[in-house]
């Protein structure tokens, strides 16, 4: 296997580019609208696909609900992340307006980690191995 990308489908999907692009940074790339796409007519100014670049390693494609919403199932998406400034600075990002699953806490495997889910229903775990 080659990568695993998380393609996250949201309602009002320009919102949500910019909201995580302002968390986590990154470049956006490839922002495909349904504007003069046959298959999509009725649906202009949505966006069918948009990728976000956190960094070589790391992207998130995104594209607004189109029909009915899909459930998400049991899944969240695990961050591994780089430093204890980086976790605290999601965690505050991602839990304003969305709601704290697990609080932020050293745990016992040896690392920061907290749960949380958005303003926009995804949950993140976060993760922060100590050295």
């Amino acid at each position: 296997m080659k990568s695993i990308i998380p393609n996250i489908y949201v309602e009002n999907c320009k919102e949500a580019i910019k909201y995580y692009q302002e968390v986590f940074g990154g470049q956006l790339k490839n922002v495909q609208l349904a504007d003069n796409v046959e298959m999509f007519k009725g649906h202009e100014g949505k966006i069918i696909h948009a990728e976000l670049h956190i960094n070589d390693e790391c992207q998130i494609y995104f594209a607004d609900i189109f029909g009915e919403k899909k459930e998400s199932g049991n899944i969240d998406l695990v961050l591994e992340l780089d430093s204890e400034d980086e976790i605290n600075r999601l965690y505050s990002a991602l839990s304003q307006e969305g709601s704290i699953e697990f609080e932020l806490q050293k745990t016992f495997w040896g690392a920061y980690h907290a749960v949380v889910t958005d303003k926009f229903g995804n949950t993140w775990s976060l993760n922060y191995a100590l050295k």
